[in-house]
C-alpha cells in the first residue's frame, strides 16, 4: 500500500530510443488516417497507405517496449499504485491485438487481390483500436495521479 503521493513516471532512466518526442505516434496515426481518407481509386493509394503504416508499426512497437517489462511504465505504475492492476493488464493485453491488427493490415494492403474496401475496413478497425488504447491509457494515468492529488475540500 502506498501512503505517499504517487510520483509521475520518470523518463530519466529510459533509453534514448524510448524518449521519442511526445505525440509522434499520435502524429503517425493521424497521417495514416489522412492516407486512408484518400479515395482508393487514386493512383498509388495502397502504396501511400503502406508507407504511412510503417511509422505506426514502429511507433507502436516502441510504445510496447516503453510500457511493458520489469522497468516499463506499467511496472512503475503498479509499484506505486497496485490498485491499477486490472487496467494495466487490459492495456497490456491490447498490445497483442493491436500488433496483430497492424500486421494483418500490412499483409492485406500489399496483396492487390484484397479489395480496397476490405483494406479500408481493416485500417478503420486499427485506427479505432489505437484510439481506444490511447484513451484507456490516458484514463489510467489520470486515475493514478488524480486519486492521490484530489479529495481536498
Amino acid at each position: 500500500m502506498v501512503t505517499g503521493p504517487i510520483q509521475q513516471p520518470s523518463t530519466v532512466a529510459r533509453p534514448a530510443a524510448a524518449r521519442r518526442p511526445r505525440g509522434t505516434l499520435l502524429g503517425d496515426v493521424q497521417a495514416l488516417a489522412r492516407a486512408l481518407a484518400v479515395p482508393p481509386g487514386e493512383p498509388r493509394w495502397r502504396e501511400r497507405l503502406i508507407v504511412h503504416l510503417g511509422p505506426v508499426r514502429q511507433g507502436f512497437a516502441e510504445h510496447v517496449r516503453v510500457t511493458e517489462g520489469p522497468t516499463g511504465l506499467y511496472a512503475e505504475l503498479l509499484y506505486q499504485a497496485p490498485r491499477l492492476d486490472r487496467g494495466v493488464r487490459l492495456l497490456a493485453g491490447e498490445h497483442t491485438a493491436i500488433a496483430a491488427a497492424i500486421a494483418a493490415l500490412q499483409h492485406a494492403a500489399v496483396l492487390p487481390a484484397v479489395p480496397a474496401e476490405e483494406v479500408r475496413a481493416q485500417a478503420g478497425h486499427l485506427l479505432r483500436a489505437l484510439d481506444r488504447h490511447r484513451r484507456r491509457g490516458a484514463d489510467l494515468l489520470w486515475e493514478a495521479y488524480q486519486a492521490d492529488l484530489g479529495g481536498e475540500n
